[in-house]
């Protein structure tokens, strides 16, 4: 066995880690989002920032996969390229801050983000105006921001899309297709960087079948009609995992 695969199995919290890529791959499968927002916040308090982002890209990167044809056939994909062009420029701003930031200071940003993004939502605050290319880039811009930053590029891509008029499938499936690319560019910059340890990478393996099998659960109970439930439930879920994350909480 690896040295690293052996570290990895012995990681302090891997089967609560499991159960909550699991949970987070159910709530991604029947709303498009949830992951980072879900399982950073957990993550972060076992594991070191940069190894959160690997373990998560390395996991998520896969675990859509079987959604993702679906995804292009509902979702718009010229949107899509707007926001991965943007992303792609502004990343290694939020990379830049990821590195300067204590590990606690970490926790803090990704705890706060996951509790201000669905109380904002349920408040109705959103961006109002019609989603033009420029918009999307700005989105795509701050999200490479909080992407980098966090590990949290979900937000300002889920607030953009929050008040627009498009179905609700295809909102779903644009979240999802630029999750996915996220993930990758994101795996690619840190490699690199030099940055992939082998443990987080390993975890990310360990991580890919329960969010694999999360997505295909969720996937499979998605239905349209019910779009307000899902939310409130994927709402729920990441503000719980936000709230039990804090640093404050730590003996």
């Amino acid at each position: 066995m690896p040295e690293a695969l052996g570290l990895a199995l012995g990681q302090e919290g891997l089967l609560f880690l499991i159960a909550t890529v699991f949970i987070a791959g159910i709530i991604r499968g029947f709303s498009g989002f949830g992951t980072a927002l879900i399982f950073v916040p957990v993550a972060s308090r076992f594991l070191e920032p940069v190894w959160v982002l690997i373990a998560l890209t390395v996991m998520d990167a896969f675990g859509p996969l079987p959604n993702l044809p679906r995804a292009w056939r509902d979702g718009n994909p010229n949107d899509v390229s707007v926001l991965g062009i943007a992303t792609v420029l502004a990343l290694p701003i939020g990379l830049a801050l990821l590195f300067a930031v204590p590990a606690e200071v970490f926790r803090y940003m990704v705890a706060s983000l996951a509790i201000i993004v669905p109380v904002s939502l349920l408040a109705g605050v959103r961006y109002r105006g019609a989603i033009t290319k420029p918009v999307l880039f700005a989105g795509g811009a701050l999200a490479g921001v909080t992407g980098g930053a966090v590990g949290l590029p979900g937000p300002p891509v889920i607030m953009l899309y929050a008040a627009s008029t498009k179905p609700i499938s295809s909102i779903r499936a644009n979240t999802m297709m630029y999750l996915f690319f996220f993930d990758c560019v994101l795996l690619i910059w840190l490699a690199f960087k030099g940055q992939l340890a082998a443990v987080p990478i390993w975890l990310g393996v360990l991580f890919f079948v329960p969010a694999i099998l999360g997505n295909i659960l969720g996937a499979a109970l998605f239905d349209p009609s019910r779009e307000k439930v899902y939310r409130g439930i994927a709402y729920s879920v990441i503000v719980l995992a936000a709230l039990t994350s804090l640093p404050i909480w730590d003996k």
